[in-house]
Formats: structure tokens, C-alpha cells, sequence
């Protein structure tokens, strides 16, 4: 334990001092840890690279050795006769100290596609089709509101607005307008057949007025209120579609799935030295003992869109990046992936920097372009959003292009916490609740957008941020990404979290976040 935390202290001194060490010098260190103490070595380093005009951003293995002093055994054995030694060397150091046996090698794949609007997508965008849409949105959603009781006896709003005054009901609206003014707060709804104005007052509770705040344009949700003497009403309570508690779903055993999303290959951005050191992870190659353990109980790996940067995505991106076709960026990405172990499925769905269209929802990656990765025969690609089991566990994989419109929106919510965003989607039963922002939605004959079917995991990407939380039984994990910072993301003061790994037990749903910076 003493020597793993002294390496720990190493790689942390390393990066304060604003350097990396690559797969090779980490190896390295931990080999010798037992025989010399690595922050000394460290330490040499970093004062050995200040004299250094051209300093490097990564330390390599090479470097390191040239510190060792030769007076120390470990000096001689690593002295120029024996030099042909290093390379079986580093490969024991590679392997681990045990030989690894990947549990998930002899487990059998149980994968069910539940919902993927692959296939089913007919839209031609004229209007009668938009009505249609937000029509097929509101029904959706109204049932499952009246799936709780205290909402089952909900009035329909021409029903309500003929009521006496002063008669308390529930109608189930959708928000067509928000107006907020120094006295009070006035919304606009509508359901099916009629329209209403309900009025949120500065003296009602906090509650309900923090409540109010955070409704979202075109959201569906059930209004508790008191009829006055005009067609106005006056809001008690605001009751959302929300997810009830629910027990998890678990796998009869102890099966992983690494959530990821947002590798951006082709870009100059992309972090492959992290990513690399992610493939060596999964093929038992990286990290201690207890880590390459983890790693073959490894058996899907989710990939929640933007595999690749795409091209012509947003403003003089032809500037960062080192590809610049897209088919050529993902016969890239082909190779980096067919590198993982080929026990473990590759489920990706796209993002918008990826080849299909970019209104939701979108169908999965064109075989034109994801071929490569397909010719394995364990790469899985599915459309945003899709609906999978793994193992009886329910996973809801969605890229999450909607949820900048959810943090601009929403009062308290930053790009800092991006599971707090996706927290609001659970509640709203809908990916997309806010129509007219940055995200395009297409309007099908069915809105694949509605959460009908609560997860046992909610998986997102997008923002670039890791995060995760539980919300009434469900795991919120957003994955954060393989980017490192964009100059368009700097103009947006955005701070990406690359080359961390959330990483879930199927039967514990117990999660861990792994780095590999």
C-alpha cells in the first residue's frame, strides 16, 4: 500500500507540474517502486526538464532511466550489457504480475435492443406533420401522468374553464408560453382541444415558485389550481411526469460496462495517449493487479455518440483537425476499436458530430461509414436515443445534444454538473422537452423522444464533463469524453474532463470513474 501510494504521489506531482507520463514511464515507475522511491525519481525529472530549452509534454521511460544513480543496484541491472533484458522486462510489467485471465472472455453476450427508431423514421417536415408530433408527444406523456393517483382525475381545460369560482382541479397542459415580471409569473397552456392562462403569484409558496421557474417551454405537466372568477387560474401545485422509485434490475454476475461517449477522432484534439492507455486497460495490459482484474470482468463497452469529429460542425473547425474526410476518421476509429478484446461488445449510437442527420431522433450510423468497425462482428451501431438490456440491466443511451438548452434554461444548472441536466429530462419523461433551441428535432409520426420505459441506467455524453448520480433507483451517468479543450470550447468557458472512464457492475450497479491521464 506504502508503495502504491508513493507512486500515486509521483504521477500527482507530475501533473502539477504540468507534465504526463506516457504508458511506458508509468510502467516503468511501478516496477521499481519496490526497490526505489518514485517521487525522488520524479523529482530529479521535473528539475532535469527545467534545464531543458525544448521541454517535453510527456516524460518517457527513456528519460526516466537516465536518472537512475549508479552507485544503486538497481543502477547495474540496468547497465548496458544487460540493456537486451528491458523488453521482456517492461512486457512483465505490461502483463501485470499475474497472468490475466479475462472473466468476461467465457461469459456469454445477452444483448436485447429494446427500442431503436432505426428503420422507423418517415418524416417530410411539413407542418401537419409537427402538429402531429407534439400531439403524439402530449398523449404520451398524459398517460403516464395518469398512471399516478393523485392526477387519474385530472379535467381536461374546456371542462375547467367552466367550472365555478373558487373550484380547485388539476388539468394536464402542455407550456406553450412563460412570462415572468416583478409581481408574478404568468404561463400560457394548452392541451388537446383548449387554452388557458394560469398565473404563478410572487407571494405563493417558495416551492412552488422555484417550481415554476424551472418549467421548460412545450413541457408537458399536470397543473394543480383554483378557478377565479375570469377564465384565469391560480396555481397551487405543479406536478411532474417524474420517475417513480423503482427497483433495479441487477445481472446474475459480475459483468462491467465502460460508458463512454465523445472520442472526437480526427480531431487534433483527441487525447489518443489516454485512449491508449484505455485499450491497453482492457486488454490487461495497464494498471495494477486489482485494476487488470476490473478490466476482465469487462464485457460491453458503450459508446453514446460523437466517434468521430465530423467536418464543418461548427466555426473554423477545419483548423483542428489532423483528419478532415469523415469516412477516413472512421476507418480510423476502426482501428483503434478492432484493438479492443474481442470478447467484449461495442454498442455505439451517433452524436451530432457524427455522419447521420442531426435532428432527433437519429437513425444508427450508415453502413458506408461504420462498415469497418462492423467487420468484427461485435460492433453493435443503434440510433439516438436507443433502449438496450445487457445482462436483464435496461440502459437508455442518448447522446444529449438537447441539454445545453436544458443548462441555459433551467436556473441552477451548469456545464459543470451535466447529471443534474439530465436529472430534469427524467423528470420532464422527455430528451427533449424544449423545442426551438440548439437542438433540431424531426417530427416523427411518433415521438421516440418520450422516456415511456424508465432505465435502470440513464447514459449521456455531449457535454464533454463526467458526472453521475442516482435518481429514485435510476444511475445517471453522463460520460464525459476523449477532447481535450476545443479554442470553441474555451470561448464558451467550458473545462472538458477527458480520459475519464465511468465504469458500472452490472450486478451491484456499483460505479467507479477511472482516469487514464
Amino acid at each position: 500500500m506504502i508503495e502504491k501510494e508513493k507512486l500515486q504521489k509521483a504521477v500527482e506531482a507530475t501533473i502539477a507540474a504540468g507534465y504526463q507520463l506516457n504508458s511506458e514511464a508509468f510502467n516503468f515507475l511501478s516496477d521499481i517502486t519496490a526497490t526505489d522511491d518514485p517521487t525522488t525519481i520524479i523529482s530529479k525529472a521535473l528539475q532535469r526538464i527545467e534545464e531543458l530549452e525544448e521541454k517535453p509534454l510527456f516524460i518517457d521511460k527513456s528519460f526516466l532511466e537516465t536518472l537512475l544513480k549508479p552507485p544503486e543496484p538497481t543502477e547495474k541491472e540496468q547497465a548496458q550489457p544487460q540493456n537486451e533484458n528491458l523488453e521482456p522486462q517492461e512486457h512483465q510489467i505490461t502483463e501485470g504480475k499475474s497472468i490475466f485471465h479475462p472473466y468476461a472472455k467465457d461469459v456469454e453476450a445477452k444483448i436485447n435492443v429494446i427500442e431503436d427508431p432505426t428503420g422507423k423514421l418517415t418524416s417530410n417536415g411539413t407542418i401537419e406533420e409537427y402538429l402531429q408530433y407534439f400531439q403524439d408527444r402530449f398523449k404520451r406523456i398524459e398517460r403516464l401522468l395518469r398512471q399516478r393517483i393523485d392526477v387519474k382525475a385530472a379535467t381536461p381545460i374546456s371542462e375547467a374553464v367552466k367550472s365555478p369560482t373558487k373550484t380547485k382541479l388539476k388539468i394536464i397542459c402542455m407550456i406553450a408560453e412563460k412570462r415572468e415580471s416583478k409581481r408574478n409569473m404568468i404561463l400560457t397552456v394548452e392541451d388537446l382541444q383548449a387554452t388557458a392562462t394560469i398565473l404563478v403569484t410572487h407571494n405563493a409558496r417558495e416551492e412552488l415558485y422555484r417550481k415554476a421557474q424551472r418549467l421548460l417551454p412545450d413541457q408537458v405537466v399536470c397543473i394543480a389550481v383554483v378557478k377565479t372568477r375570469s377564465n384565469l387560474f391560480l396555481a397551487e401545485d405543479i406536478i411532474l411526469p417524474e420517475v417513480g422509485q423503482k427497483p433495479q434490475r441487477r445481472a446474475s454476475e459480475p459483468v462491467y460496462a465502460v460508458l463512454t461517449s465523445d472520442i472526437h477522432m480526427g480531431s487534433t484534439k483527441f487525447n489518443e495517449e489516454a485512449f491508449n492507455r484505455f485499450i491497453l486497460w482492457l486488454n490487461g495490459k495497464y494498471g495494477n493487479d486489482k485494476m487488470k482484474e476490473i478490466a476482465g470482468h469487462v464485457k460491453y463497452m458503450l459508446v453514446a455518440g460523437d466517434i468521430v469529429d465530423g467536418v464543418g460542425i461548427y466555426p473554423n473547425q477545419i483548423n483542428e483537425l489532423v483528419i478532415k474526410d469523415v469516412h477516413e476518421q472512421y476507418r480510423f476509429a476502426s482501428k483503434l476499436i478492432e484493438q479492443i478484446p474481442d470478447y467484449i461488445e461495442v454498442l455505439i449510437s451517433p452524436g451530432n458530430h457524427d455522419a447521420p442527420r442531426n435532428a432527433l431522433p437519429q437513425p444508427a450510423i450508415a453502413e458506408d461509414f461504420v462498415k469497418p468497425l462492423q467487420e468484427s462482428g461485435r460492433v453493435h451501431s443503434l440510433g439516438n436515443p436507443c433502449l438496450v438490456g445487457l445482462h436483464n440491466v435496461e440502459v437508455l443511451m442518448y447522446h444529449g445534444r438537447s441539454l445545453d438548452d436544458i443548462i441555459a434554461t433551467v436556473p441552477g444548472l451548469d456545464h459543470n454538473h451535466p447529471e443534474k441536466a439530465m436529472k430534469v429530462l427524467l423528470q420532464s419523461r422527455h430528451l427533449a422537452p424544449l423545442y426551438g433551441g440548439k437542438t433540431l428535432l424531426s417530427p416523427e409520426n411518433r415521438d421516440f423522444l418520450v422516456i415511456e420505459r424508465v432505465p435502470d441506467i440513464f447514459h449521456a455524453g455531449h457535454i464533454h464533463v463526467v458526472g453521475c448520480c442516482n435518481h429514485r433507483g435510476v444511475l445517471i451517468v453522463n460520460s464525459g469524453g476523449w477532447q481535450d479543450q476545443t479554442d470553441y470550447m474555451q470561448k464558451l468557458g467550458l473545462v472538458p474532463t477527458p480520459g475519464k472512464v465511468p465504469l458500472v457492475n452490472l450486478q451491484t450497479l456499483e460505479t467507479n470513474v477511472l482516469s487514464f491521464v
